[in-house]
């Protein structure tokens, strides 16, 4: 049977839209495995839209514009405070595999305080742009939680997930195209169909969101003990933000960074798993941040 066919006289052909939207596809399936690259820093296969020079020149150029829509950022030479986030996150790169040689990133993070009192967020452009939010900040009780939250920044840094997800969305994007040209007529079918496939590709992006939230959880809590802070303190994070949205409070924090109960699961899974005769004494808490 022929890919498609269109009626006229009583003659069967090929439908045109069918080639067409073949050729979008395999267009997409081609351009999205012509992005395969090697991470400098995990040694992982990825598929990703930016070179890590591009990354950092991105996040360097958004930096600006997202400081300004959350209060703007807090000057570390004035504010203590900001200089504590600057000098945890700076650390917590110095001290871990973030720093690796190979690491195209290492000197490129830079880590703010941002001046917004209400909203709990943290998050990481890319290429080593990380923020935190004031109202996140002043919920956390010591250095070890900030360098959890941190860690975790750093890791979708090097996880390059930003890249990862533009290329990965600019294939499910051609994809539905495809299936709606692929399934138009005179009657408009091609829209539901090309809407089905949009509403696909969203879901599946929600999928790989959550896989990479684990993966940076990961990297938090090997980062964060690497330089010296106690990994347990990241669930103390997960706490926090877990009674602060049962106040009525939900921090954006929740929305950018899925919180499931199994969440805390999987943390505790990973502590065990990093210290299996326990956690070393010379993991503390840190300071006291209030």
């Amino acid at each position: 049977m022929p890919f498609g066919y269109s009626s006229g006289g009583g003659r069967r052909g090929f439908n045109p839209r069918i080639i067409i939207a073949l050729v979008i596809a395999v267009v997409g399936i081609v351009g999205y495995l012509s992005k395969k690259s090697i991470n400098p820093v995990t040694g992982e296969k990825q598929y990703v839209n930016l070179t890590a020079p591009q990354e950092i020149a991105l996040g360097l150029q958004a930096a600006p514009q997202m400081a300004n829509q959350m209060g703007g950022i807090v000057d570390p030479q004035r504010d203590p405070d900001a200089k504590t986030v600057a000098d945890v996150g700076h650390g917590i790169v110095k001290n871990s595999d973030a720093s690796k040689p190979e690491s195209p990133y290492r000197e490129a993070f830079n880590f703010y305080l941002l001046n917004d009192p209400k909203t709990i967020n943290a998050f990481a452009l890319p290429g080593g742009q990380i923020f935190i939010t004031r109202a996140l900040y002043d919920q956390l009780q010591n250095e070890a939680q900030l360098a959890g939250v941190l860690g975790h920044e750093i890791g979708h840094v090097i996880g390059r997930h930003a890249s990862e997800h533009m290329a990965k969305g600019q294939l499910g994007a051609s994809l539905a195209t495809a299936v709606g040209v692929g399934a138009s007529d005179d009657r408009g079918r091609g829209i539901g169909a090309a809407v089905a496939a949009q509403a696909a590709n969203q879901m599946l992006q929600m999928k790989f969101g959550r896989n990479d939230e684990s993966e940076s959880d990961r990297f938090g809590l090997r980062y964060m003990s690497q330089a010296g802070y106690d990994p347990r303190e990241m669930l103390g994070v997960m706490q926090i933000l877990r009674d602060a949205s049962k106040a009525g409070r939900t921090p954006e924090f929740m929305t950018t960074h899925p919180l499931p109960e199994n969440r805390l699961k999987e943390i505790e899974a990973t502590i065990k798993e990093m210290f299996p005769s326990g956690i070393p004494d010379q993991l503390t808490k840190g300071r006291q941040l209030h």
